[in-house]
């Protein structure tokens, strides 16, 4: 699983060979990577609420689509594949029926507050609820309202890292509640604290 082989074409090693990256690289696409994804992305991926997928059409244009859900929609079936339900939209299908032709497609997975990007190439497939039910079952989210229409499972092909750089921290409305939970409870701690000094100091009198 190189994703520097699968990545970089002749085209794009030699505007690396140019603009003075192509060594570093080249080294990068002798690398020995673990055939799956390791815990370190598992975690990453069931935390995510969100990703984006870029497919390719019959007209010549890739189309990038932002995918979104309660945390953890997006699912490791296994080392090697991901899955979601696919729910009622705005009914344009323009992902659904690019990948019918083109099913090679890629995933990039962002983590804003920590400023850490997961990029996956895989080779997707699209399955009717009914072909594989235990699966539509497995796949299943609690209390969300939307209706499923199909399942999207995606084939891991390779995946790297991105640097942090230029991601600008963005936060939910549950981390900034978060934060603000334990700011409130902090200050409470300091207010015990406080008025307990107080009470001791009012003990010795005048």
């Amino acid at each position: 699983m190189n994703y520097a082989k699968l990545a970089f074409s002749d085209p794009i090693k030699a505007l690396q060979k140019d603009q003075g990256s192509r060594q570093g690289y080249e080294r990068m696409e002798q690398f020995t990577f673990p055939d799956g994804l390791s815990y370190r992305e598992l975690s990453f991926i069931k935390e995510r609420d969100s990703f984006y997928v870029a497919s390719f059409g019959e007209n010549g244009f890739p189309y990038i689509q932002h995918r979104g859900g309660p945390k953890g929609f997006l699912k490791a079936i296994d080392l090697k594949t991901l899955a979601f339900l696919d729910f009622r939209g705005n009914k344009q299908y323009i992902t659904t029926g690019n990948v019918q032709t083109h099913n090679k497609v890629s995933l990039i997975l962002v983590d804003y507050p920590n400023r850490a990007r997961l990029k996956i190439y895989v080779e997707a497939e699209v399955v009717s609820l009914s072909e594989q039910p235990e699966l539509a079952e497995k796949l299943e989210l609690e209390d969300y309202k939307y209706k499923a229409e199909r399942i999207f499972l995606f084939h891991i092909k390779a995946f790297d890292w991105n640097c942090p750089q230029h991601i600008t921290p963005r936060y939910t409305v549950e981390d900034i509640s978060k934060m603000a939970e334990e700011k409130n409870n902090y200050i409470e701690n300091l207010k015990a604290k406080i008025k307990a000094l107080q009470e001791k100091l009012e003990d010795y009198g005048p």
